[in-house]
């Protein structure tokens, strides 16, 4: 069999190796002068490949497409791609969290890695060249269309990624494929990306290790943040940008509230989750009592950093040159509250330059799990970002563009 691959990313070098480990000829598409752009700036260019666990806790980090991802996470697992990836060559590492990146820490290694296990394999590699179109003949993939050419083809394999770091070649021509043979989209929005916020510039650049963010879905009609149905509440790291919010929580939120309204959605920031309301009183008391002639923008300096305590002093309505010795019970009691539930009004997701993954795309209904065939067009196959799959941080996003990649490339056979 004549099997093309569109896009030369994680899941269509993947699929590429897999289909031509099979006996086929394989020709990949790359519209880009190089392979994997994409892969060279992930991880901060270390590129986190994996993570080293098993099927089922790697489909419990799977924000959407759990259920759809069961049977290629057990195909392929992390196990699998990392047994690939030395295999051919890579020296890989563990560090915290089970992440897996290359021993050289060079993101580039991945890369090189996957093209030359496609090349060993007999991959025929077209870079710098773009597919136009995808041909359909009575409901059967036939080949493409590129450079004003028609290149035939048993299979044809989607692999072009989403919309996120679009100056990679992530421009969405997968979704045109799917849309243009009858596909439905799921709409596409940005995902593990920061989260702009109003009223918190004051605090920018601040790195906060150990703190709680909570999320609520706001009833009709509530504006009190500390009301609504709590839909993510976690431990973890925050930075305070220019724009708002991010670091690990933050981007971990966004997969979990970037379908949602933000006009819906109250976040509020827990400065201390060590201590319980009371015990965070007892401290406030003893603080006074010690600095009780410090004004309170001093006093604070003991509990927060410099950057945050004019926005939690202004939440507890308490002017900053007002001395401890004056601040009333009433006073000190908000005071608690904004330390324990700092309200934060979240105004927008940061765009696709920023977003890790896209969240959205090829409606999973329309796609058989078994194989990542199309139900509507036999002999295509949809892989990697363009589905409506995504996953929180930590190498889980790169094996899922692994393990639907292999299925892609093995079935039809």
């Amino acid at each position: 069999m004549r099997k093309i691959v569109i896009g030369g990313g994680a899941a269509g070098l993947m699929a590429a190796y897999a289909a031509a480990e099979s006996g086929h000829e394989v020709i990949l598409f790359e519209k880009n002068e190089k392979l994997g752009k994409k892969i060279y700036i992930t991880g901060k260019g270390r590129c986190n490949l994996t993570n080293d666990c098993p099927p089922d806790e790697f489909l419990q980090n799977v924000v959407r497409g759990e259920k759809f991802l069961r049977g290629a996470a057990y195909r392929f697992p992390a196990e699998k791609t990392m047994q690939f990836m030395e295999a051919h060559g890579l020296t890989i590492k563990t560090e915290r969290g089970n992440r897996v990146f290359p021993a050289s820490d060079r993101a580039s290694d991945v890369t090189k890695t996957l093209e030359r296990a496609c090349r060993e394999r007999g991959v025929e590699i077209r870079l710098n060249t773009e597919v136009e179109k995808i041909e359909v003949l009575e409901g059967v993939a036939r080949g493409v269309i590129a450079e004003n050419q028609h290149l035939s083809a048993d299979c044809v394999i989607v692999a072009t990624g989403g919309l996120s770091y679009p100056s990679t070649g992530c421009t969405g021509d997968g979704y045109r494929f799917a849309r243009e043979v009858g596909h439905t989209l799921v709409p596409c929005v940005p995902s593990l990306v920061g989260i702009e916020v109003k009223g918190v510039s004051e605090a920018q650049g601040i790195s906060l290790k150990n703190c709680v963010l909570t999320a609520r879905r706001k009833s009709v009609g509530v504006n009190a943040p500390a009301q609504g149905k709590v839909i993510f509440s976690e431990l973890g790291e925050l930075l305070f940008t220019h724009y708002g919010i991010s670091g690990p929580l933050v981007l971990t939120l966004s997969a979990r509230i970037n379908r949602i309204a933000m006009k819906e959605v109250a976040l509020t920031l827990d400065f201390k989750p060590a201590l319980d309301e009371k015990q965070l009183d007892v401290r406030l008391v003893r603080d006074f009592s010690e600095r009780a002639n410090e004004q309170m923008k001093n006093v604070m300096r003991g509990l927060l950093p410099l950057g945050a305590v004019g926005p939690v002093l202004k939440a507890a309505s308490i002017p900053p040159e007002k001395r401890a010795n004056c601040v009333t019970r009433e006073e000190r009691a908000r005071l608690v509250q904004a330390l324990k539930a700092f309200p934060m009004r979240p105004l927008a997701l940061r765009g696709y330059n920023e977003a890790v993954v896209t969240s959205g795309g090829v409606s999973l209904d329309e796609i058989d799990p078994k194989t990542m065939q199309s139900k509507k067009v036999k002999g295509l196959y949809f892989c990697g970002e363009v589905l409506d799959v995504d996953a929180y941080t930590g190498g889980f996003n790169l094996q899922i563009a692994f393990s639907t990649g292999y299925l892609a490339g093995k079935s039809g056979e």
